[in-house]
């Protein structure tokens, strides 16, 4: 059953499962998949594509008080929920948008995409894979807005919040990472750009290093001055790199 709203649908891809998921915009279909911050830490993508295409962005269940029940507990029912969505739309050629955790989901879509839904990925700040002598430190920091962000719309918490916090520890596991996502990026055959904050303490950068080498022809951009949620922090450099990745592959 899906219930549509402006601006957005609710879904439930499975029995006790309600899926809210923010639609805007027109043209190609890019989803769009938040880090541990919530959806809110992703506006600025969302608005930057919403002017040239159709933007999808899911509120993951456990976020901004959505339930998720307690089977319903690791990343690959994630991945999977959000592969039914793009057949279900008959959504063809997206490009799929990952930030933090988000990138964990997106890359793992890709590599599992077997309809051949997804064109293209971008992944910023994305943990996930075991990257040796680095460690992935989720944010503790209490809820506010960034350093040196303006009044205005209400910002995005600098780290989860409680709630999104126990969500993210249950998806993630103890480890937070896979070991076997690397190899299976090598699975990834369509156009990929790994974007990192050059001062991210969260998910060093060595991590998009890793993710970059181990996907085919994958690209990788260093963003000065930017941390974990470089979209936030550096937005004009960092749109610049994604925009010039998109004009490059046509896109």
């Amino acid at each position: 059953m899906t219930t549509h709203r402006t601006g957005g649908f609710t879904l439930e891809p499975y029995p006790g499962l309600p899926l809210t998921v923010r639609d805007v915009g027109a043209g190609r279909p890019v989803l769009v998949l938040h880090g541990g911050g919530g959806p809110a830490t992703m506006a600025g993508v969302v608005d930057h594509f919403a002017a040239t295409s159709r933007v999808l962005a899911p509120t993951h269940p456990g976020w901004e008080d959505t339930p998720r029940p307690e089977w319903f507990s690791d990343v690959g029912d994630l991945v999977e929920t959000y592969l039914d969505l793009l057949d279900d739309h008959d959504l063809r050629d997206v490009l799929v948008i990952g930030s933090s955790f988000g990138g964990w989901i997106a890359s793992e879509m890709t590599v599992r995409d077997r309809g051949h839904r997804i064109g293209g990925l971008i992944i910023t700040g994305a943990f996930g894979p075991e990257v040796e002598g680095h460690e992935v430190r989720f944010p503790t920091a209490p809820p506010g807005p960034p350093p040196g962000e303006g009044s205005g719309a209400p910002a995005p918490r600098r780290g989860p919040s409680p709630a999104a916090l126990q969500a993210l520890v249950a998806y993630a596991g103890p480890s937070k990472s896979d070991p076997k996502l690397l190899y299976r990026l090598a699975r990834v055959t369509v156009p990929a750009l790994a974007v990192w904050g050059a001062d991210d303490t969260v998910v060093p950068p060595d991590f998009g290093r890793a993710y970059a080498a181990a996907i085919p022809g994958a690209r990788f951009a260093l963003i000065p001055g930017a941390g974990h949620l470089p979209t936030r922090e550096a937005p004009e450099t960092t749109f610049a790199a994604i925009d010039d990745f998109l004009a490059s592959i046509g896109r």
